[in-house]
């Protein structure tokens, strides 16, 4: 998929989840549907772990983009990553976002502080704190606060599964009042 010169489209780099892994990521999200709270989840199509947020970008900076992830790339591996727990962000008592993170990786971390270094070179800020995570599902307001606080912490070792990453997706988000539409702009091999 190519950019129009003229256009900007909303993207991002991600990794996306295994198929086979999604059943276990829907197990997680439906035990917050029998709650009261006003939750939208994010559809299974659209699960994914996102590397780099870099919002309404043009043609060239899209360009530029792909020579950083080449250039990252080629000092980088596939590599195994293990899915599991479960929490919220921004804080403990103010659930804006439900996610299921993935075990301490090494590899992971790595490859996500080189292709920041080199996104800064080409004029994105830095991330200040990553935590990989999938988001599973976004609560509208608070109502049902509590028992939502439960489902997270029932689910907090939650085991998901393993899987290999061995791409990197650069998306298109486009917006739209169902939800997202994601597309793959490009799609890149880890060695």
């Amino acid at each position: 998929m190519r950019v129009k010169e003229s256009e900007t489209v909303r993207s991002f780099l991600a990794i996306e989840i295994e198929k086979d892994l999604i059943p276990k990521i829907s197990k997680v999200q439906d035990s917050f549907k029998e709650t009261e709270a006003n939750i939208k989840y994010v559809s299974k199509e659209n699960m994914h772990f996102t590397l780099k947020f870099f919002g309404d970008i043009n043609e060239d900076k899209l360009e530029e983009i792909e020579l950083a992830i080449k250039k990252v790339l080629k000092n980088h591996s596939s590599f195994d990553l293990t899915i599991e727990g479960c929490g919220n962000f921004p804080k403990p008592d103010i659930i804006k976002i439900i996610w299921i993170g993935i075990a301490k990786n090494e590899a992971m971390i790595n490859l996500q502080k080189d292709l920041d270094k080199e996104f800064k070179k080409i004029g994105f800020r830095k991330e200040k704190k990553f935590i990989s995570h999938l988001t599973i599902g976004r609560p509208r307001n608070q109502k049902n606060k509590n028992e939502l606080k439960n489902i997270i912490k029932e689910n907090k070792n939650v085991k998901i599964g393993s899987m290999k990453v061995s791409k990197i997706h650069l998306k298109k988000s486009t917006l739209t009042p169902k939800g997202p539409i994601y597309e793959d702009i490009k799609v890149f091999d880890l060695n």
